[in-house]
């Protein structure tokens, strides 16, 4: 397991083709860069599925929404799954209101989007 030297992000690849982002903390204006850059990092080829597990997030800006949009778009470029995984009430509730829980795979766990 990788760790960014801020220990804001944590990298997993729990199986071939698979890598877990999991921000340690809230994504705001001061972090989403980090998040951005984390996921440019790892969308690349030979990469199956990503899922983003929100477990430790317990708010989200709209500059956090903006990078998990943009990392959505360039999944689905690259033909890449993105699941987001283990939302916190706030911020599931957060992309209700912006309504992108139509937009993006939402699971209750990061076992569940293992499994999908």
């Amino acid at each position: 397991m990788a760790s960014s030297d801020n220990d804001f992000i944590r990298t997993e690849q729990p199986a071939a083709g698979v890598v877990v982002i999991s921000p340690m903390a809230d994504v705001d204006m001061s972090r989403s860069p980090v998040l951005r850059t984390a996921i440019k990092g790892e969308l690349k080829a030979g990469l199956d599925r990503m899922i983003i597990d929100l477990s430790d997030v317990q708010y989200m800006d709209s500059s956090g929404l903006a990078t998990l949009v943009e990392a959505m778009r360039i999944a689905k470029t690259q033909s890449i799954a993105l699941h987001l995984a283990s939302m916190t009430p706030k911020v599931r509730a957060i992309f209700e209101i912006a309504r992108l829980d139509a937009f993006f795979s939402i699971k209750d766990s990061r076992q569940e989007a293992l499994d999908s």
